[in-house]
């Protein structure tokens, strides 16, 4: 039940709901995550904390950048359901597109913008 109300939580945020279906394609790293959603550091670091808690996606460190990617999305989860659900949305396609811009940015120098 803990888990089940962990993850209804974590899916019913917009900037949450973004993140899955930015992470749906590959791994990004905080500070290219941080770009994308145009919000404060600390704002995006909470909502990968409560993404990370509630078993939706995985993180690693490497060195000082922390990298983020989905947890494989089982048939008939909140996962799949989210990401099935927006996959058509003109936001995520606006995302999407934002996406291509920032992963031809050097990310060492786009981390080093938020002091990473």
């Amino acid at each position: 039940m803990k888990n089940f109300i962990l993850q209804a939580k974590a899916v019913a945020d917009e900037s949450r709901a973004r993140i899955l279906m930015l992470l749906r394609e590959e791994e990004l790293c905080l500070c290219q995550l941080i770009t994308l959603l145009d919000l404060a550091p600390s704002t995006v670091s909470r909502h990968m904390s409560m993404l990370v808690l509630a078993d939706l996606v995985h993180a690693r460190k490497e060195g000082r950048w922390k990298y983020y990617r989905l947890a494989d999305a089982e048939p008939d989860t909140a996962l799949s359901w989210v990401l099935d659900s927006l996959a058509e949305s003109e936001s995520v396609a606006h995302d999407q597109k934002r996406l291509q811009e920032v992963l031809a940015q050097d990310k060492k120098e786009l981390c080093d913008r938020y002091g990473y």
